[in-house]
């Protein structure tokens, strides 16, 4: 049951911490969150050249990021997709943690549908 409840939980501190920066420096941060989400599975090279391009692609979905909180969405939703492939090819995030991988791919979906409200602080 924790497999499930903690990753929600670590992205609702997420939010929660992340609702203590203050506009425009949270959307810029959660840009250049997005960008290193991109290349957080390189040094694995688990799909070769794959790793390099998603990693591009995430830089550019982080530029767009700058702009508009729907492109850092649609970037944690892209992590998402790639946490599912290397969960199930049994390349975890952290290779110590098996379920890293998994735990992330319930923890970004949450985060995502945060940043698609606008990424509004929730402690005010």
């Amino acid at each position: 049951m924790l497999r499930y409840v903690m990753p929600v939980v670590i992205a609702l501190v997420f939010i929660v911490v992340n609702s203590l920066i203050s506009e425009p420096h949270r959307q810029r941060f959660n840009a250049l969150l997005i960008a290193g989400a991109g290349g957080t599975y390189i040094s694995g090279g688990e799909f070769g050249l794959g790793e390099l391009a998603f990693a591009a692609v995430m830089v550019a979905v982080a530029y767009l990021g700058l702009r508009s909180w729907t492109f850092i969405g649609a970037g944690w939703l892209l992590h998402t997709a790639w946490d599912i492939l290397h969960h199930r090819r049994g390349a975890p995030l952290i290779p110590s943690l098996h379920d890293s991988s998994f735990g992330c791919a319930i923890c970004d979906p949450v985060i995502a549908l945060w940043c698609f409200t606008g990424g509004r602080s929730v402690v005010r």
